[in-house]
Protein backbone atom coordinates (compact mmCIF):
# COMPACT_ATOMS: atom_id res chain seq x y z
CA UNK A 1 0.00 0.00 0.00
CA UNK A 2 1.24 3.33 -0.75
CA UNK A 3 1.81 5.68 2.08
CA UNK A 4 0.56 8.99 2.26
CA UNK A 5 2.50 12.11 2.66
CA UNK A 6 0.59 13.95 5.03
CA UNK A 7 0.68 12.87 8.54
CA UNK A 8 3.97 10.75 8.28
CA UNK A 9 7.49 11.41 8.89
CA UNK A 10 10.25 10.25 6.05
CA UNK A 11 13.93 9.37 6.23
CA UNK A 12 16.13 9.48 2.98
CA UNK A 13 19.72 7.87 3.29
CA UNK A 14 21.92 7.93 0.09
CA UNK A 15 25.44 7.29 -0.25
CA UNK A 16 27.92 8.15 -3.62
CA UNK A 17 30.65 6.03 -4.73
CA UNK A 18 33.23 7.75 -6.80
CA UNK A 19 37.29 7.40 -8.13
CA UNK A 20 38.28 10.80 -7.84
CA UNK A 21 36.94 13.40 -5.13
CA UNK A 22 35.55 15.87 -7.52
CA UNK A 23 35.02 14.62 -10.80
CA UNK A 24 34.29 17.91 -12.73
CA UNK A 25 34.24 16.82 -16.19
CA UNK A 26 34.66 13.31 -17.90
CA UNK A 27 38.24 13.98 -18.44
CA UNK A 28 39.16 16.20 -15.65
CA UNK A 29 39.48 15.81 -11.75
CA UNK A 30 39.25 17.92 -8.78
CA UNK A 31 41.12 16.85 -5.39
CA UNK A 32 42.46 13.60 -4.15
CA UNK A 33 42.29 10.08 -6.27
CA UNK A 34 40.20 7.89 -4.15
CA UNK A 35 40.07 4.74 -6.06
CA UNK A 36 42.29 2.96 -3.83
CA UNK A 37 40.21 3.38 -0.64
CA UNK A 38 37.15 2.70 -2.24
CA UNK A 39 36.51 -0.91 -1.72
CA UNK A 40 33.60 -3.32 -1.67
CA UNK A 41 33.92 -4.37 1.64
CA UNK A 42 33.25 -0.21 2.59
CA UNK A 43 29.80 -0.73 0.74
CA UNK A 44 28.72 -3.80 2.46
CA UNK A 45 29.68 -2.21 5.96
CA UNK A 46 27.32 0.60 5.09
CA UNK A 47 24.82 -1.34 3.83
CA UNK A 48 24.41 -3.54 6.81
CA UNK A 49 25.30 -0.84 9.35
CA UNK A 50 22.22 1.01 7.82
CA UNK A 51 19.81 -2.17 7.95
CA UNK A 52 20.99 -2.89 11.10
CA UNK A 53 19.93 0.96 12.44
CA UNK A 54 16.76 0.46 10.41
CA UNK A 55 15.62 -3.09 8.96
CA UNK A 56 13.53 -2.95 6.01
CA UNK A 57 14.52 0.58 4.90
CA UNK A 58 15.40 1.66 1.87
CA UNK A 59 18.38 3.50 0.32
CA UNK A 60 20.04 5.54 -2.78
CA UNK A 61 22.85 5.22 -3.99
CA UNK A 62 24.71 7.70 -6.46
CA UNK A 63 27.65 6.55 -8.76
CA UNK A 64 30.45 9.08 -10.34
CA UNK A 65 31.07 8.80 -14.08
CA UNK A 66 34.58 6.97 -13.35
CA UNK A 67 32.90 4.88 -10.94
CA UNK A 68 30.59 3.34 -13.64
CA UNK A 69 33.15 2.82 -15.83
CA UNK A 70 36.60 2.25 -13.92
CA UNK A 71 37.37 -1.36 -14.77
CA UNK A 72 39.03 -2.21 -11.93
CA UNK A 73 38.50 -5.37 -9.53
CA UNK A 74 36.90 -3.35 -6.79
CA UNK A 75 34.71 -1.42 -8.95
CA UNK A 76 33.02 -3.69 -10.44
CA UNK A 77 32.12 -5.50 -7.93
CA UNK A 78 30.89 -2.76 -5.92
CA UNK A 79 28.74 -2.03 -9.32
CA UNK A 80 27.51 -5.76 -8.46
CA UNK A 81 27.00 -4.81 -4.91
CA UNK A 82 24.70 -2.03 -5.58
CA UNK A 83 22.69 -3.95 -8.17
CA UNK A 84 22.36 -7.02 -5.55
CA UNK A 85 20.80 -4.17 -3.05
CA UNK A 86 18.55 -3.15 -5.77
CA UNK A 87 17.44 -6.35 -6.62
CA UNK A 88 17.01 -7.79 -2.86
CA UNK A 89 16.22 -4.80 -0.54
CA UNK A 90 14.83 -2.39 -3.03
CA UNK A 91 17.19 0.28 -2.72
CA UNK A 92 17.39 2.74 -6.03
CA UNK A 93 20.67 3.09 -7.78
CA UNK A 94 21.62 6.01 -9.84
CA UNK A 95 23.99 8.30 -11.22
CA UNK A 96 26.07 11.26 -9.16
CA UNK A 97 26.69 13.92 -11.64
CA UNK A 98 29.82 15.93 -11.38
CA UNK A 99 30.47 15.13 -7.94
CA UNK A 100 28.03 17.68 -6.92
CA UNK A 101 28.78 20.36 -9.08
CA UNK A 102 28.21 19.58 -12.42
CA UNK A 103 27.50 22.69 -13.93
CA UNK A 104 30.77 24.89 -12.21
CA UNK A 105 32.63 23.56 -14.69
CA UNK A 106 30.26 21.58 -17.68
CA UNK A 107 28.31 23.83 -20.21
CA UNK A 108 24.48 22.97 -19.99
CA UNK A 109 24.77 20.76 -23.16
CA UNK A 110 27.65 18.45 -21.56
CA UNK A 111 25.73 18.10 -18.47
CA UNK A 112 22.59 16.70 -20.30
CA UNK A 113 25.21 14.28 -22.16
CA UNK A 114 26.44 12.79 -19.37
CA UNK A 115 22.81 12.62 -17.75
CA UNK A 116 21.68 10.63 -21.00
CA UNK A 117 25.18 8.09 -20.94
CA UNK A 118 25.11 7.32 -17.41
CA UNK A 119 21.50 6.20 -16.61
CA UNK A 120 22.13 4.27 -19.83
CA UNK A 121 25.15 2.60 -18.32
CA UNK A 122 23.03 2.47 -15.14
CA UNK A 123 20.18 0.44 -16.53
CA UNK A 124 22.92 -1.60 -17.87
CA UNK A 125 24.80 -2.27 -14.97
CA UNK A 126 21.58 -2.92 -12.52
CA UNK A 127 19.91 -5.09 -15.32
CA UNK A 128 15.62 -6.91 -15.46
CA UNK A 129 14.60 -3.59 -17.12
CA UNK A 130 15.66 -1.06 -14.13
CA UNK A 131 15.39 2.68 -15.03
CA UNK A 132 16.97 5.01 -11.95
CA UNK A 133 13.88 7.25 -11.01
CA UNK A 134 15.97 10.05 -9.73
CA UNK A 135 19.51 11.35 -10.41
CA UNK A 136 22.28 13.03 -7.19
CA UNK A 137 23.60 16.19 -8.64
CA UNK A 138 24.15 18.20 -5.45
CA UNK A 139 23.43 21.66 -8.12
CA UNK A 140 21.70 21.31 -11.00
CA UNK A 141 20.91 24.15 -13.40
CA UNK A 142 17.21 24.51 -14.36
CA UNK A 143 18.22 23.53 -18.00
CA UNK A 144 19.44 20.29 -17.05
CA UNK A 145 16.46 19.46 -14.77
CA UNK A 146 14.27 20.04 -17.17
CA UNK A 147 15.69 17.78 -19.53
CA UNK A 148 15.84 15.26 -17.30
CA UNK A 149 11.87 15.68 -17.22
CA UNK A 150 11.00 15.93 -21.01
CA UNK A 151 14.12 13.77 -21.84
CA UNK A 152 14.48 11.14 -19.57
CA UNK A 153 11.41 10.95 -17.68
CA UNK A 154 13.24 11.38 -14.53
CA UNK A 155 10.95 13.92 -11.91
CA UNK A 156 12.90 13.39 -9.23
CA UNK A 157 16.73 15.08 -8.68
CA UNK A 158 18.94 16.08 -5.71
CA UNK A 159 19.94 19.23 -7.01
CA UNK A 160 20.29 21.58 -4.29
CA UNK A 161 22.37 21.86 -1.47
CA UNK A 162 20.42 23.82 0.85
CA UNK A 163 22.19 27.09 2.45
CA UNK A 164 25.50 26.15 0.75
CA UNK A 165 27.92 28.90 1.20
CA UNK A 166 31.48 29.76 1.21
CA UNK A 167 32.13 25.43 1.37
CA UNK A 168 33.53 23.07 -1.06
CA UNK A 169 33.32 24.13 -4.73
CA UNK A 170 30.05 25.74 -5.75
CA UNK A 171 27.38 27.85 -3.87
CA UNK A 172 23.71 27.32 -3.69
CA UNK A 173 21.89 29.12 -0.40
CA UNK A 174 18.44 31.15 -1.50
CA UNK A 175 16.09 28.03 -1.97
CA UNK A 176 13.22 26.50 0.22
CA UNK A 177 14.98 23.40 2.16
CA UNK A 178 11.53 21.07 1.42
CA UNK A 179 10.38 19.59 -1.98
CA UNK A 180 9.28 21.92 -4.81
CA UNK A 181 9.19 22.33 -8.65
CA UNK A 182 11.91 24.54 -9.89
CA UNK A 183 11.48 27.74 -11.97
CA UNK A 184 12.71 27.74 -15.34
CA UNK A 185 14.64 30.25 -14.55
CA UNK A 186 17.03 29.41 -11.62
CA UNK A 187 16.99 26.00 -9.86
CA UNK A 188 16.75 27.81 -6.68
CA UNK A 189 13.59 29.95 -7.49
CA UNK A 190 9.96 27.77 -6.64
CA UNK A 191 7.99 27.89 -10.48
CA UNK A 192 5.63 30.67 -10.13
CA UNK A 193 3.19 29.41 -12.91
CA UNK A 194 2.54 26.84 -15.96
CA UNK A 195 4.80 28.51 -17.96
CA UNK A 196 7.87 28.32 -15.47
CA UNK A 197 6.97 24.94 -14.75
CA UNK A 198 9.81 22.09 -14.27
CA UNK A 199 8.32 19.02 -13.27
CA UNK A 200 11.38 17.66 -11.67
CA UNK A 201 10.62 17.71 -7.72
CA UNK A 202 14.00 19.08 -6.80
CA UNK A 203 14.96 17.96 -3.23
CA UNK A 204 17.91 18.98 -0.55
CA UNK A 205 21.22 17.17 -0.18
CA UNK A 206 21.18 17.03 3.53
CA UNK A 207 19.51 18.44 6.31
CA UNK A 208 21.44 21.50 8.33
CA UNK A 209 20.95 22.93 11.70
CA UNK A 210 19.17 26.12 10.78
CA UNK A 211 20.76 28.23 13.15
CA UNK A 212 24.39 26.88 12.41
CA UNK A 213 23.09 27.30 8.09
CA UNK A 214 23.07 31.15 8.40
CA UNK A 215 26.37 31.39 8.76
CA UNK A 216 28.96 31.69 5.78
CA UNK A 217 31.34 28.50 5.57
CA UNK A 218 33.33 28.02 8.23
CA UNK A 219 32.65 31.93 9.84
CA UNK A 220 33.36 32.20 13.53
CA UNK A 221 35.14 28.61 13.55
CA UNK A 222 31.88 26.71 13.01
CA UNK A 223 31.23 24.53 10.21
CA UNK A 224 27.28 26.14 8.52
CA UNK A 225 26.41 22.73 7.11
CA UNK A 226 26.15 21.15 10.82
CA UNK A 227 23.30 19.05 11.44
CA UNK A 228 22.60 15.44 10.43
CA UNK A 229 25.97 15.38 8.04
CA UNK A 230 28.54 12.78 9.03
CA UNK A 231 31.41 14.93 8.36
CA UNK A 232 30.16 18.04 10.43
CA UNK A 233 29.08 16.14 13.15
CA UNK A 234 30.58 12.97 13.72
CA UNK A 235 33.98 13.68 12.08
CA UNK A 236 33.98 16.90 14.20
CA UNK A 237 32.59 16.00 17.62
CA UNK A 238 32.68 13.37 20.02
CA UNK A 239 30.43 10.36 19.02
CA UNK A 240 27.54 11.33 22.08
CA UNK A 241 27.96 14.94 21.47
CA UNK A 242 27.71 14.55 17.47
CA UNK A 243 24.86 11.90 18.39
CA UNK A 244 22.71 14.48 20.07
CA UNK A 245 22.87 17.21 17.49
CA UNK A 246 22.05 14.92 14.90
CA UNK A 247 18.83 13.66 16.64
CA UNK A 248 18.02 17.50 17.70
CA UNK A 249 18.10 18.40 14.16
CA UNK A 250 15.72 15.62 13.34
CA UNK A 251 13.45 16.38 16.12
CA UNK A 252 13.03 19.99 14.40
CA UNK A 253 11.48 18.14 11.75
CA UNK A 254 10.09 15.47 13.38
CA UNK A 255 8.44 17.37 16.21
CA UNK A 256 7.97 21.11 16.14
CA UNK A 257 8.04 20.82 11.96
CA UNK A 258 5.56 18.19 11.94
CA UNK A 259 3.18 20.06 13.74
CA UNK A 260 3.36 22.79 11.42
CA UNK A 261 3.60 21.02 7.99
CA UNK A 262 1.22 18.35 8.52
CA UNK A 263 4.50 15.97 7.28
CA UNK A 264 8.34 15.96 7.79
CA UNK A 265 11.65 15.18 6.49
CA UNK A 266 15.26 14.65 6.81
CA UNK A 267 18.02 13.75 4.76
CA UNK A 268 21.41 12.22 5.10
CA UNK A 269 24.55 11.41 3.13
CA UNK A 270 26.87 9.15 3.70
CA UNK A 271 29.67 9.12 1.04
CA UNK A 272 31.29 5.34 0.68
CA UNK A 273 35.00 7.36 1.33
CA UNK A 274 33.75 8.06 4.64
CA UNK A 275 33.59 4.51 5.97
CA UNK A 276 37.23 4.14 7.50
CA UNK A 277 37.82 8.17 7.66
CA UNK A 278 35.21 8.30 10.30
CA UNK A 279 35.67 4.74 11.59
CA UNK A 280 31.82 5.64 13.17
CA UNK A 281 29.27 3.16 11.54
CA UNK A 282 28.28 2.10 15.02
CA UNK A 283 27.36 5.49 15.43
CA UNK A 284 24.99 5.35 11.72
CA UNK A 285 23.29 2.51 13.78
CA UNK A 286 22.46 4.09 16.76
CA UNK A 287 21.41 6.91 15.19
CA UNK A 288 18.86 5.28 13.07
CA UNK A 289 17.90 2.95 15.47
CA UNK A 290 16.93 6.01 17.91
CA UNK A 291 15.12 7.52 15.60
CA UNK A 292 12.94 4.84 14.75
CA UNK A 293 12.51 4.27 19.02
CA UNK A 294 11.47 8.08 19.56
CA UNK A 295 9.19 7.94 15.79
CA UNK A 296 7.94 4.38 15.46
CA UNK A 297 5.68 5.67 12.58
CA UNK A 298 8.64 7.31 10.67
CA UNK A 299 9.64 5.66 7.26
CA UNK A 300 12.91 4.72 5.00
CA UNK A 301 12.41 5.16 1.68
CA UNK A 302 14.47 5.63 -1.32
CA UNK A 303 14.97 9.53 -2.66
CA UNK A 304 12.86 8.43 -6.06
CA UNK A 305 10.21 7.03 -3.43
CA UNK A 306 9.89 9.99 -1.50
CA UNK A 307 10.03 12.72 -4.29
CA UNK A 308 6.98 10.80 -6.03
CA UNK A 309 5.19 10.67 -3.19
CA UNK A 310 5.22 14.27 -2.44
CA UNK A 311 4.83 15.03 -6.54
CA UNK A 312 1.58 12.93 -6.36
CA UNK A 313 0.12 15.07 -3.22
CA UNK A 314 1.38 18.14 -4.71
CA UNK A 315 0.71 19.04 -8.19
CA UNK A 316 2.05 22.43 -8.57
CA UNK A 317 3.84 24.61 -5.76
CA UNK A 318 0.81 26.70 -5.32
CA UNK A 319 0.03 25.05 -1.81
CA UNK A 320 3.09 25.07 -0.64
CA UNK A 321 3.50 27.01 3.00
CA UNK A 322 6.15 25.20 4.82
CA UNK A 323 7.32 26.97 8.23
CA UNK A 324 10.23 25.67 10.71
CA UNK A 325 11.00 26.59 14.50
CA UNK A 326 14.35 25.73 16.01
CA UNK A 327 16.24 26.64 19.32
CA UNK A 328 20.14 26.41 19.45
CA UNK A 329 21.24 23.26 20.86
CA UNK A 330 24.82 25.09 22.26
CA UNK A 331 26.08 22.86 19.92
CA UNK A 332 28.82 23.78 17.50
CA UNK A 333 26.77 27.08 15.68
CA UNK A 334 23.46 26.41 17.02
CA UNK A 335 23.78 29.35 19.95
CA UNK A 336 21.34 27.98 22.28
CA UNK A 337 20.58 31.83 23.13
CA UNK A 338 18.77 32.05 19.76
CA UNK A 339 15.70 30.75 18.41
CA UNK A 340 14.91 30.95 14.43
CA UNK A 341 11.80 30.60 12.82
CA UNK A 342 11.71 29.72 8.86
CA UNK A 343 8.52 30.52 6.17
CA UNK A 344 9.34 29.16 3.20
CA UNK A 345 6.81 29.34 0.22
CA UNK A 346 5.91 30.09 -3.70
CA UNK A 347 6.42 33.70 -3.53
CA UNK A 348 9.11 33.87 -1.18
CA UNK A 349 11.24 32.63 2.12
CA UNK A 350 11.73 34.11 5.44
CA UNK A 351 13.41 34.10 8.43
CA UNK A 352 13.19 35.49 11.55
CA UNK A 353 15.93 34.91 14.84
CA UNK A 354 15.31 35.72 18.27
CA UNK A 355 17.65 36.75 20.83
CA UNK A 356 18.40 38.82 23.60
CA UNK A 357 18.30 41.52 21.47
CA UNK A 358 14.75 41.30 20.39
CA UNK A 359 13.54 39.49 16.89
CA UNK A 360 15.19 40.55 13.23
CA UNK A 361 14.87 39.66 9.85
CA UNK A 362 17.70 38.06 8.63
CA UNK A 363 16.50 36.72 5.53
CA UNK A 364 14.03 37.72 2.61
CA UNK A 365 13.73 36.64 -0.62
CA UNK A 366 11.17 37.19 -3.11
CA UNK A 367 10.72 34.48 -5.54
CA UNK A 368 8.10 36.64 -7.57
CA UNK A 369 10.07 38.54 -9.07
CA UNK A 370 12.76 37.81 -12.47
CA UNK A 371 15.79 35.19 -11.85
CA UNK A 372 19.02 34.21 -14.00
CA UNK A 373 21.61 31.39 -13.39
CA UNK A 374 25.39 32.20 -14.32
CA UNK A 375 26.36 31.58 -17.86
CA UNK A 376 29.78 31.27 -17.16
CA UNK A 377 31.75 28.41 -15.21
CA UNK A 378 31.91 29.85 -11.75
CA UNK A 379 30.78 28.91 -8.17
CA UNK A 380 28.79 31.44 -7.26
CA UNK A 381 25.08 29.80 -8.32
CA UNK A 382 23.18 31.55 -4.95
CA UNK A 383 20.04 33.27 -5.27
CA UNK A 384 20.41 35.87 -3.17
CA UNK A 385 17.40 38.14 -2.47
CA UNK A 386 16.55 41.44 -0.57
CA UNK A 387 18.42 40.05 2.68
CA UNK A 388 20.39 37.22 2.75
CA UNK A 389 20.79 34.82 6.17
CA UNK A 390 24.88 34.57 5.11
CA UNK A 391 24.94 38.42 5.87
CA UNK A 392 27.31 38.79 3.10
CA UNK A 393 26.75 42.27 1.38
CA UNK A 394 26.03 45.01 3.43
CA UNK A 395 22.32 45.24 2.71
CA UNK A 396 22.33 42.20 4.29
CA UNK A 397 22.35 43.52 8.12
CA UNK A 398 19.28 41.99 9.83
CA UNK A 399 16.61 44.24 11.07
CA UNK A 400 13.22 44.28 12.93
CA UNK A 401 10.26 43.20 10.61
CA UNK A 402 8.48 46.75 10.92
CA UNK A 403 11.38 48.34 9.42
CA UNK A 404 10.88 46.25 5.92
CA UNK A 405 9.56 48.33 3.22
CA UNK A 406 5.58 48.55 3.71
CA UNK A 407 5.22 47.06 0.50
CA UNK A 408 6.91 43.86 1.55
CA UNK A 409 5.27 44.08 4.82
CA UNK A 410 1.97 43.51 3.09
CA UNK A 411 3.00 41.05 1.07
CA UNK A 412 4.17 38.99 4.36
CA UNK A 413 1.37 39.84 6.02
CA UNK A 414 -1.02 38.38 3.65
CA UNK A 415 0.20 35.36 3.74
CA UNK A 416 1.12 35.27 7.18
CA UNK A 417 -0.80 37.62 9.26
CA UNK A 418 0.30 36.31 12.67
CA UNK A 419 3.09 38.30 12.09
CA UNK A 420 1.64 41.72 12.45
CA UNK A 421 1.76 41.22 16.73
Amino acid sequence: MTPQLLGNRFLTFNSVIRVNQIEVRRDRNAGDDEGDVHKPEHVEALRDAFARGWPGGRMTWGLSWLALHDDRPNYRRMRELVAEYHHQYGDDVTFCAGGFFPNAYNTRAEVNRDLHDALAAVTRMVGKGYRSPTVQAGFLAAENLRYLAEQENVHVCQGNIWSQFGIDNQDGDGSICYPYYPSREHFCKPAQGTPDFIDCVNLDGWTCDFLAARREGFAEGFNSRMGVGPIETLGKYHTETALRQMLATVATHFDAGFALNGFAWVVNCWEIILVPQLGKLEALTRWLAEIRHLWPDAQCPTMGEFGHLWRGHFPSNDGLNYRFAQRGTGIGGSDADKEIRWFMNRDFRLALLRSDGGEHVIDYTRYDVPACEPQEFTRRWSLLGQINQKQTRPQDKPVPFAQLPATDRDRILRRYPELAG
